[in-house]
């Protein structure tokens, strides 16, 4: 391109706004030295151009042909602005002596010119074929190596050879060196070292960096927005465009590499309501009214026919919406119903046992009497544990430790039956009322959607007739249909039903399979190459998290769960406490077994069948200290005759002082007191008066374990 044209190209390109800012314009070596020979009115249309030229040497040789072409050239062209020769004539100055050179090279060769080989007889030109000396003399200048002005001549692919480049950037009235590209460093500030450019100033004297491409034409862009009332949370119009929609399309826009400017136009008609369907709003892109359309725009297949969509940036599907009831019914039986029939039963059946196993290792005073006080007894003890109120003394420790393991299991029982039974009361047990959109066809029920949706197709491929289906345009209507009957379920895309259940989450939940469709996009026109950019913002503010932190604000940071049967309270099983039975039971059984071996083997007729009496003994007394607290009060051995506390000699008739009372009995003075047991070598015996004398009777052994059931009286006068 001659300097004249490259002139008026950029003179055009000023006109046309683009050299201004957020425009980068590098030209090769052609273009760059304009600005040079053409001077001010280059420099004033290509400020802030970038440009690259061979860099050449600056050595004293060079210095010295400068200075004489200056002089020469300024006094041949007086007024000129060039003042030094530019690389180019540097290169047409090495050129002629790499001619003359060649020429020297080549030597006197004949000139005759002989016929071309290839003859079409058109004009006289075509007979004519190369001479000789210039076949020689190409030959001879290929081979041309010297060191000339710009540096190191050499050709190589018809093209000559430049090793390292200088970057140039018109600034002012000049050209700035800003850097060097060399094949070992690339781009650099130095020759010899890599390092990073020095300030650029770029079109619209701006030192920020141009965030690179933009749309053609320069333009800015006509934003659709669609108009419609009910769920504002995505797209609304309040003094300008708000809601997550718009949000979210300005975070991902100025992320972009490059600036976009655009205005936002709503798609209404002259009283402010929709100017027509969202199809129609996506028909205009195809028709180039439009340049986008930003807002809650489900992606589906007719659409993308006319339009390019980006990525979704919301959930994907729909899914009904149904009222919630609480269908657990609070009755005069309620109590029974923490706990299942099994369970029930598997108490009372653990509270007989254990009270009989209580009952058969005490049999002392408190648990002694008729049968039926016995029975009386024993329940009323054992019953008294469920509430830990039992006030009876064990003089057992097999029958205490029985008990601390049932009072453990009481214990987890009444606090597993009080949350339980809290629970019921308390909590409400909520349920759907329609579980399937099959049960709303069975029973003819009407059937919910948002207006001006794709959702009535979806409904008519369902079997729902046309005449069982209601549009709707907001939550709150929503809300008055769903709490007055007037439809039994909404169907509509997850996104609102999620803004709706942030204000309704008591009431009513998502329920059912999701019929998959794609989420809220971007339309843009066909093949343009905002839609791949707009995506890759998309996907980058969902790895990075801001679009968690834009979802919070748009459905609240709690979401409204799902409620179904999985929430309601159930009875406490028997299997539940299947462990703590078992333990209780091995308890009782072994404390039972460990009773049964004292008693057994702790009688004259166990003993002696025995193999070995003594040792059969010896482990009855160590089970008698751990676990008996009851036995003879009289720590006497069995070997010695106990003192008898009635006199102080043998002749004495027996009877005690006058006033004196034997310890630890009350009696009459017409009752026959009772004296202290005697251990002797036959057995046990007790102390009688009888007039003025004293009787003795034997117990056997056998009969101090078991009650107070004595051998026949034997006289022995005393």
């Amino acid at each position: 391109m001659s300097n004249t044209l490259a002139l008026k190209f950029f003179q055009l390109a000023k006109d046309e706004g683009m050299m201004g800012e957020g425009f980068v314009w590098i030209t090769a070596y052609g273009l760059t030295d304009v600005s040079d020979v053409v001077g001010s009115p280059a420099l004033d249309v290509m400020q802030g151009v970038l440009g690259v030229k061979p860099h050449v040497q600056d050595t004293a040789k060079l210095q010295n042909f400068r200075q004489r072409w200056r002089n020469k050239y300024q006094s041949e062209n007086p007024g000129t602005s060039l003042t030094e020769p530019t690389v180019s004539g540097l290169y047409a100055y090495d050129t002629i002596w790499a001619l003359a050179l060649a020429a020297e090279m080549a030597g006197f060769v004949d000139s005759d010119f002989g016929l071309s080989v290839t003859n079409n007889g058109s004009t006289d030109f075509d007979r004519i074929d190369a001479s000789k000396p210039a076949k020689k003399l190409r030959d001879s200048l290929l081979n041309v190596n010297f060191s000339g002005m710009s540096g190191k001549f050499q050709i190589e692919g018809m093209q000559l050879v430049s090793v390292n480049y200088t970057i140039i950037n018109i600034v002012g009235q000049k050209g700035k060196v800003v850097g060097f590209w060399t094949p070992v460093y690339g781009i650099s500030s130095s020759l010899n070292m890599k390092d990073g450019l020095h300030t650029v100033i770029w079109p619209g004297d701006n030192e920020t960096q141009p965030r690179g491409w933009l749309l053609p034409r320069n333009k800015t862009l006509k934003i659709g927005v669609p108009v419609k009332g009910g769920f504002g949370e995505f797209v609304r119009f309040e003094d300008g465009p708000k809601g997550f929609c718009i949000d979210l399309f300005k975070e991902v826009v100025a992320d972009l590499p490059y600036k976009v400017h655009f205005d936002y136009l709503p798609f209404e008609d002259r009283i402010g309501e929709s100017n027509g369907t969202i199809d129609e709003l996506v028909y205009k892109v195809y028709l180039k009214e439009f340049d986008a359309v930003v807002g809650d725009v489900t992606i589906l297949a007719n659409r993308s026919l006319y339009a390019d969509f980006t990525i979704p940036y919301t959930e994907s599907g729909v899914r009904m919406l149904v009222p919630v009831l609480d269908r657990r019914k609070k009755t005069a039986w309620t109590f029974l119903k923490p706990l299942t029939a099994d369970l029930w039963l598997g108490t009372g059946a653990f509270v007989v046992f254990t009270g009989f196993v209580v009952w058969y290792i005490e049999r002392n005073e408190q648990f002694k009497g008729h049968p039926a006080s016995q029975i009386g007894s024993v329940f009323y003890f054992i019953f008294s544990t469920l509430v830990f109120a039992h006030r009876e003394g064990m003089v057992n420790n097999l029958s205490r430790i029985v008990v601390i393991v049932w009072l453990f299991v009481v214990l987890i029982l009444q606090q597993s039956y009080t949350a339980s039974l809290s629970s019921i009361l308390t909590v409400e047990q909520l349920q759907p009322t329609v579980t399937s959109l099959e049960e709303v066809i069975s029973k003819g029920s009407h059937v919910g959607y948002l207006n001006d949706s794709f959702l009535p197709g979806l409904l008519r491929s369902l079997k729902i007739d046309d005449s069982k289906m209601t549009a709707f345009d907001s939550p709150e209507e929503y809300n008055e249909a769903l709490t007055t009957g007037k439809v039994a379920v909404i169907v509509d895309e997850i996104p609102y039903l999620k803004v709706f259940l942030k204000k309704y989450c008591h009431n009513y939940t998502m329920i059912g399979p999701t019929y998959k469709f794609d989420g809220f996009g971007y339309a843009f026109p066909l093949g343009s190459p905002l839609t791949a950019d707009i995506s890759r913002g998309i996907l980058k503010l969902e790895s990075n998290g801001r679009m968690v932190e834009l979802q919070k604000s748009l459905y609240g940071d709690n979401s409204c769960p799902d409620k179904d049967d999985s929430q309601t309270s159930s009875s406490l099983t028997l299997r539940s406490f299947q462990g703590l039975f078992i333990i209780s039971g091995a308890c009782s059984v072994l404390a039972l077994t460990l009773d049964a071996v004292r008693t057994i083997y702790g009688s004259p007729h166990g003993s002696s069948s025995a193999s070995n009496p003594s040792l059969w003994r010896g482990w009855l007394a160590v089970l008698s200290k751990l676990f008996h607290k009851g036995g003879s009060p009289s720590n006497t051995p069995d070997n010695e005759e106990p003192t008898v506390p009635v006199g102080t000699s043998t002749g004495d008739t027996g009877s005690p002082p006058e006033g004196e009372r034997i310890p630890g009995r009350e009696h009459s003075d017409t009752e026959p007191p009772s004296f202290p047991l005697l251990r002797g070598h036959s057995g046990r015996h007790i102390l009688s008066r009888n007039g003025s004398s004293l009787r003795r009777r034997q117990i056997e052994p056998c009969n101090e374990l078991h009650g107070e059931f004595m051998a026949p009286e034997t006289d022995r006068s005393m």
